[in-house]
């Protein structure tokens, strides 16, 4: 039996972890164009053009099936709840080159980094069925010049990004200085991912899904400190932290919503301590839960597999819908 206290703070840790499994979820969500994909066509990993402009300090990489968005009306509904604006205006600058996102893009994948100087960069790249001719034609005539970089070119997009064609049909696109350091990558100058073994080796759990994500060891524990707050401040914090080594996830929507999400502990006691915590957290929340948010926990299974945490959740297309409008989403969505 545990004392009142020690029960007490085991509670408040599980609580703490289920706001760290909503928030690394909406993290990875609102970091890309989401998961808001089916699994009506076949999914594709990272095309070799893209893999390239990936450096090894990678913090987090997310991709998604762009071409099976109109295929599911939940995704739709989905996208226009929790789309960044930002991503919003990328597709409005696509648009504005001629390139429909809806018709024309197959994958997009956004890429966050650390710089030898620890800042975070991002870039994004999209590979599809448009033309690098038809998309250079269209800027000629908007009078848009490129600028040297060594051997790309460099085009200007509304919203103060700038774009680079990796080949006919991949575009890489962010701000100027990440989009070099991307560039920097692929020329050779700067390691890419295929040298980090630890971010190659998740992705290659993950990278045959619609919708997929990384995350590195640092941007996990940061994504638990962020999460816990105050509970951050508990005497073993420091401990749980070091035993988060990074995590993945995968979403589609495929007959209802499957999300599985795998947080790679250093051992299998640890994934079991995290896997009783979550559990235990699960029921804590339930009580105070709305209908839908009790029916999306009752969905909700979380198992330790080895050294991983295994969490997976499905519901059907309504469910999720109804979910969607609740309290419990909206706070974990913005």
């Amino acid at each position: 039996m545990f004392k009142k206290s020690m029960f007490k703070k085991t509670i408040m840790r599980s609580h703490a972890v289920m706001k760290t499994v909503k928030a690394g979820l909406v993290s990875l969500l609102s970091c890309a164009v989401l998961g808001m994909f089916s699994m009506t066509v076949q999914a594709m990993p990272l095309n070799s053009w893209a893999r390239a402009v990936v450096p090894a300090d990678l913090q987090q990489l997310i991709s998604v099936d762009y071409r099976a968005l109109k295929d599911s009306s939940t995704a739709m509904k989905l996208k226009e709840q929790v789309l960044p604006d930002n991503l919003k205006e990328f597709e409005s600058a696509l648009k504005g080159l001629g390139i429909d996102p809806e018709k024309d893009v197959d994958t997009l994948s956004f890429a966050s980094f650390r710089t030898p100087k620890q800042a975070i960069k991002a870039v994004g790249v999209a590979a599809g069925s448009f033309s690098m001719k038809t998309v250079l034609k269209k800027m000629t005539a908007q009078h848009i010049k490129p600028t040297k970089y060594r051997t790309s070119n460099l085009y200007a997009m509304d919203g103060g990004m700038i774009m680079s064609f990796l080949d006919d049909s991949t575009l890489l696109f962010g701000d100027s200085s990440a989009v070099k350091f991307a560039l920097d990558t692929r020329d050779g100058q700067i390691l890419n991912v295929d040298t980090n073994s630890t971010m190659s080796d998740m992705m290659s759990d993950v990278d045959s899904a619609p919708v997929w994500s990384i995350l590195d060891q640092l941007g996990t524990q940061n994504v638990m400190r962020s999460a816990l707050g105050d509970a951050a401040k508990i005497a073993d914090y420091d401990t749980i932290k070091k035993r988060l080594l990074g995590s993945r996830y995968t979403l589609s929507f495929n007959s209802g919503v499957n999300f599985d999400l795998t947080v790679v502990s250093s051992d299998a006691l640890s994934a079991a301590t995290l896997s009783s915590l979550v559990k235990a957290g699960l029921l804590y929340k339930k009580m105070n839960a709305t209908a839908a948010e009790k029916v999306a926990m009752d969905n909700t299974s979380v198992e330790s597999d080895g050294s991983n945490v295994q969490f997976h959740f499905k519901s059907s297309d309504q469910q999720f819908q109804s979910l969607m409008h609740s309290e419990l989403f909206a706070a974990v969505s913005h």
